[in-house]
């Protein structure tokens, strides 16, 4: 992904402390540290592991070490047991100089750590805290995971897992978008806020254009328009995206089927004959056609 080599610094100044393992938390402070914001992460003590393992006590390092200490660059991670007095302490001494505290434990464990709403509001005002949450609301409670928030969702199809973590990684960054707007509000009033992120909300936030019936199969994002599918080639696949006007006839009169105008992209015959075209050409050969006749497309294994 392409990045400005000198991104801007907008959180430089802002204090912020995590509690949170696993992917959303970690994921949303790697963003803002990114921002500028000095982050401080305090996990609990490590398990005791057998020799030679490096495991930390955030699962994310045992799931997958290179996410762990990709996420991990630049955030100064500091031990701590919170359900010790010795632990408390510490966590008292980073309170007082944060800004925000992110979590992602559920009410009734905040709640046990001294944590709730009510508490840390009355003892730093200023500060603000994002909670992490499986569900919203009442829900918040429930045991869940990122495959069931886009079960629910209606995001898994078949028996595959999902690509990827969605409603995790789309909880991290409604988390980041979170802290900006808690840094707002601290500096219009000077009070701290309390925010709630759902990672089903996240999940079904992913979900809304097939929840409007935009991307169901048979509509012109879900397969009913020839140029915007996935087609097998001579060595892979192609993922085709010829969806506007311009791209379209580029790619219809490129297949021998000319130009008649967008409907004839919803016919079968052109889906056959587009299909047939790709068929023909390896992966090579599509991207450089790609290049040479405009049309946007990306090969895959």
């Amino acid at each position: 992904m392409a990045t400005l080599k000198k991104l801007p610094k907008p959180l430089k100044g802002i204090h912020i402390l995590s509690l949170c393992l696993n992917l959303p938390g970690p994921a949303a402070m790697q963003r803002l540290n990114r921002m500028g914001a000095t982050c401080v992460k305090l996990e609990p003590p490590a398990p005791d592991t057998a020799a030679g393992t490096s495991a930390t006590a955030d699962p994310m390092s045992s799931y997958s070490r290179v996410a762990y200490d990709d996420l991990h660059q630049g955030i100064r991670v500091k031990t701590a047991n919170l359900k010790t007095r010795t632990g408390q302490v510490a966590l008292h001494r980073e309170l007082a100089k944060a800004d925000v505290l992110l979590t992602s434990f559920r009410p009734s464990a905040l709640d046990k750590l001294g944590l709730s709403w009510k508490t840390l509001h009355g003892q730093y005002p200023s500060l603000s805290l994002i909670s992490i949450v499986g569900a919203g609301g009442a829900r918040a409670e429930e045991p869940g995971h990122d495959l069931t928030y886009l079960a629910e969702n209606q995001l898994v199809t078949g028996l595959d897992l999902p690509a990827t973590l969605y409603a995790d990684m789309g909880g991290s960054l409604m988390a980041s978008e979170a802290v900006l707007q808690s840094v707002l509000l601290q500096r219009q009033t000077g009070m701290g806020s309390l925010i709630e992120v759902a990672l089903a909300d996240a999940a079904a936030h992913l979900a809304l254009p097939r929840t409007w019936g935009a991307t169901l199969p048979g509509t012109l994002l879900g397969g009913g328009h020839a140029g915007y599918r996935v087609y097998p080639c001579k060595d892979g696949r192609v993922a085709m995206a010829a969806l506007e006007p311009h791209f379209a006839k580029s790619l219809s009169v490129l297949a021998g089927l000319g130009w008649t105008g967008m409907a004839q992209m919803l016919q079968p015959a052109s889906h056959e004959c587009i299909a047939a075209f790709a068929a023909g050409q390896t992966r090579a050969q599509l991207q450089a056609l790609s290049v040479q006749h405009d049309i946007p497309l990306h090969t895959l294994p």
